[in-house]
């Protein structure tokens, strides 16, 4: 393991469970010698990547907490659709969380959430969260809209063991086929019990985004009237949301403040 990947290892290692590292605990789960965690270690300091923690162990550094605020500032779908998430909370009128997804990669990641005042509704859903790639209303909207190719490099690559089994993905792809020519996805309790998802794509192919807009609402309070409510909000939210993104004088204007 040398160059980047080394660099990019040590940060996987994080995680909401275990936020702090040792050297020597660094070196033991990667197989590498510490003598090489410790330049690394000393490169990621200087760099801001890791800072001091206590008892000689390291947390992530600062610089991620300027690059969060920098990918706010400077993606269109952030930057354009929080504005779009609140007024569907707004509208929607019912304990709720609104979510807009986008895919980065091999991952679908969840960029931004607003939830309504009245309380009862919980869901996993939160910034920088990564979602679960064939689970779930936001996920499945934006793997309908990829092309064939692109959809079996997906499943096929490192998030592989999210994918269904082999048996399973003729049945997967014919779901996505049905979501792709309705233009939303309903799903309940994928993701999170008692949960009802409904989503709709945010695509705009000269930005290179492929994305959702969902919301998530208790399934206990869905009934088959405000679930037809709910979305038509969100398809029509969506198709706004798709619209201004595809306008370069609205970006503009974001990025400016106006």
């Amino acid at each position: 393991m040398g160059g980047l990947s080394r660099y990019v290892a040590v940060l996987r290692l994080f995680e909401e469970k275990r936020s702090e590292w040792t050297v020597l605990e660094i070196a033991e789960a990667l197989k590498i010698p510490a003598s090489t965690v410790y330049r690394t270690v000393r490169d990621m300091l200087a760099a801001e990547f890791l800072e001091p923690a206590n008892e000689a162990r390291y947390r992530l550094g600062a610089c991620f907490i300027e690059f969060d605020r920098l990918v706010r500032v400077t993606d269109p779908l952030y930057s354009v659709g929080n504005a779009v998430l609140r007024d569907v909370v707004e509208q929607a009128r019912v304990p709720c969380v609104a979510v807009l997804a986008r895919l980065y990669d091999d991952t679908v990641m969840c960029i931004a959430d607003c939830k309504s005042a009245e309380q009862g509704v919980y869901t996993s859903y939160e910034r920088g969260r990564p979602r679960p790639l064939t689970r779930g209303a936001t996920s499945k909207v934006i793997l309908a809209q990829l092309s064939p190719r692109r959809l079996a490099k997906l499943l096929d690559s490192g998030s592989r063991k999210a994918a269904p089994p082999p048996k399973a993905e003729s049945k997967f792809r014919e779901e996505l086929a049905a979501i792709r020519k309705s233009g939303y996805s309903i799903t309940r309790g994928e993701v999170d019990r008692q949960i009802v998802g409904i989503a709709a794509p945010v695509c705009v192919p000269e930005r290179a985004l492929v994305g959702s807009l969902s919301i998530v609402v208790p399934a206990p309070s869905l009934n088959s009237a405000l679930e037809r409510r709910l979305l038509l909000l969100v398809t029509s939210s969506a198709k706004l949301l798709t619209a201004e993104l595809s306008e370069p004088s609205v970006i503009r204007a974001r990025a400016s403040g106006g």
